[in-house]
């Protein structure tokens, strides 16, 4: 019950940090399984499970109050999707302890640009579409490998390029249940093939995977008052801030161990 009320609570805030910024959900809850034990392909594979609730709901939200570009979402989709398998193959090719310093070294980097994002002005141009493939790819390879780091990769990369806000943000939210759904279900394929070979008692983390997607769940009807009363700047600081010390408290315990 401790498991579940602290990861409650670790996916409300991760929640409402990724509803008003269209990122970080997956990074601030990879981030603190990671710092738990827990191993990279189990971590990232607890998290797409809560993802699969947290993305439906807020894709729902974004189609409803019309966020969507749907040339934007088509184009997106089946990249991210690629990009997502060939990231859940490769994480369950490999030991979780020879993989974990690259997956805490990752999440160090991401923090930091989350932090430096802070510090840019919001474009509000058209969305480059010769973009898309490459963030595509890489936001879902990354997302997998990580456990998070689709909205942090693919947002960034769209909005810095010049794109609008409203539509990078709805889009790239509605496109991550699709790639959710297609990693959860690659980790499905591996552990009854048997490729994923270390994957072991998944239920032992049960109760802290249903904490993130109660907290996730309970704090997205909350997202739209907390973009309005947080700024954005404030929260997305103390978000990489936070992102970045833990992951590098996860490098130095590596470091001391070897």
């Amino acid at each position: 019950m401790t498991d579940f009320l602290l990861f409650l609570v670790v996916g409300a805030l991760a929640q409402l940090v990724d509803g008003a910024l269209g990122m970080a959900y997956g990074v601030i809850s990879s981030t603190v399984l990671l710092s738990f034990g827990i191993t990279p392909a189990v971590t990232s594979a607890s998290v797409h499970t809560a993802e699969l609730f947290t993305t439906a709901a807020s894709g729902t939200a974004h189609i409803a109050n019309r966020n969507i570009d749907w040339p934007l979402f088509r184009r997106l989709v089946p990249f991210g999707v690629a990009g997502g398998v060939l990231g859940t193959y490769v994480l369950t090719s490999i030991e979780g302890d020879a993989i974990r310093p690259f997956v805490a070294a990752y999440l160090a980097v991401i923090g930091v640009l989350l932090t430096l994002r802070s510090f840019r002005k919001m474009p509000r141009a058209r969305t480059p579409l010769a973009l898309v493939p490459p963030l595509g790819l890489g936001g879902g390879f990354l997302d997998s490998i990580g456990g998070g780091g689709w909205g942090p990769i693919v947002t960034s990369g769209l909005l810095g390029a010049g794109g609008q806000p409203r539509y990078v943000i709805g889009t790239v939210n509605a496109a991550e249940f699709l790639v959710t759904l297609a990693v959860s279900l690659s980790f499905v394929l591996a552990l009854v093939t048997g490729h994923w070979e270390e994957a072991g008692d998944l239920t032992t983390h049960a109760l802290s995977v249903l904490g993130l997607i109660a907290g996730g769940v309970l704090a997205a009807p909350m997202a739209g008052y907390a973009v309005r009363r947080i700024p954005e700047r404030l929260l997305l600081r103390i978000v990489g801030l936070l992102i970045s010390c833990l992951a590098l408290q996860q490098i130095v315990g590596l470091l001391s161990k070897s």
